[in-house]
């Protein structure tokens, strides 16, 4: 290559104008919206998402999409320099499916958790409560090829997984055990509002999924603690659960590799029999990363916690 030419490379994520295809209210409490368009053809990789996440860019009240300059390759200075009140509202999810079809193109299903009691329905959940095919919003995400991208789901070589979550982590845990070798070990506890919640999910045999539908009425943490403490032999703690809630609006983020307490990841050499992947309410994640790591021992590196969202505080990004 001579030294006048030059190449430019394409971002690692895709920034995606994607019209909505289909809307279907799967249960209650999940809206799965079908997103489409020529934008999307190259998202991700179809068999391998797992835990992959996605930001979803909503109309703002004009319901016009802000002008975002997609040839950048900051797409956030770009969001941020659009006035607030013309910029709209982006929140974070988890793909649920992606297809790829010669005669449709790319698909993407995102399930949405439909928060609408007062005082809890948020920009997303109002948007696909109201969802129809032909509206628009920008969806950005991982450039296919790209391994990693936005992915916190890496068992590694353990042939034994925990899967942890609650409605909003329900459709990234579907997503992995769809995308998981046939020949996974494990179990998968999935706490939703009601029993109607309770959704197909195509694990491998060696899997069991436990949906642990809480009530309406009941705080989140209430089943799927107890349930995971007293599989992994804690009955006692299990007994007298209590969830923390911290103060503040800071998320727990710790995986593997980081950490958002700040605290230092230590390589272990010894292979992990089991790997552990937490998300949902971040009190809840809290309160089961305290039982595992501080009282049960179990080695951080094993472990992916994630606090997707906070009782009672409204969650931006």
């Amino acid at each position: 290559m001579s030294a006048e030419t030059t190449t430019t490379e394409k971002p690692t994520y895709v920034l995606a104008r994607a019209e909505v295809r289909a809307v279907d209210r799967v249960s209650p409490n999940f809206v799965r919206v079908t997103f489409g368009g020529a934008d999307l053809d190259e998202l991700g990789t179809p068999g391998s998402v797992f835990d992959a996440r996605i930001k979803l860019i909503f109309p703002p009240a004009s319901g016009i999409l802000p002008p975002l300059d997609r040839d950048t390759s900051d797409w956030w200075g770009s969001y941020l320099a659009v006035p607030e009140a013309e910029r709209g509202s982006m929140r974070t999810y988890s793909i649920r499916d992606l297809r790829v079809d010669p005669s449709t193109g790319t698909e993407v299903d995102v399930d949405f958790v439909l928060h609408l009691a007062p005082g809890l329905t948020g920009p997303a959940s109002l948007w696909a409560s109201a969802a129809a095919p032909g509206q628009e919003i920008f969806l950005i995400g991982p450039r296919r090829g790209i391994t990693g991208g936005g992915t916190e789901y890496t068992p590694g070589d353990a042939p034994s997984v925990v899967l942890v979550g609650d409605e909003t982590a329900a459709p990234a845990i579907a997503r992995i055990l769809e995308d998981a070798p046939r020949d996974l070990r494990g179990c998968a506890f999935i706490e939703v509002p009601s029993e109607a919640d309770i959704l197909t999910i195509d694990a491998p045999a060696g899997v069991e999924v436990q949906w642990l539908p809480r009530g309406d009425d009941q705080l989140h943490g209430l089943r799927v603690i107890p349930a995971v403490l007293a599989h992994l032999g804690d009955a006692d703690a299990a007994d007298e659960i209590a969830v923390k809630d911290l103060d503040g609006e800071d998320l727990l983020w710790e995986t593997p590799a980081y950490s958002g307490l700040g605290e230092e990841i230590a390589a272990s050499d010894a292979p992990a029999d089991r790997y552990f992947w937490i998300a949902g309410e971040s009190g809840v994640v809290t309160t089961l990363r305290r039982h595992l790591v501080k009282d049960l021992g179990i080695d951080r590196g094993q472990v992916a916690f994630m606090g997707y969202w906070r009782r009672g505080v409204a969650m931006r990004g």
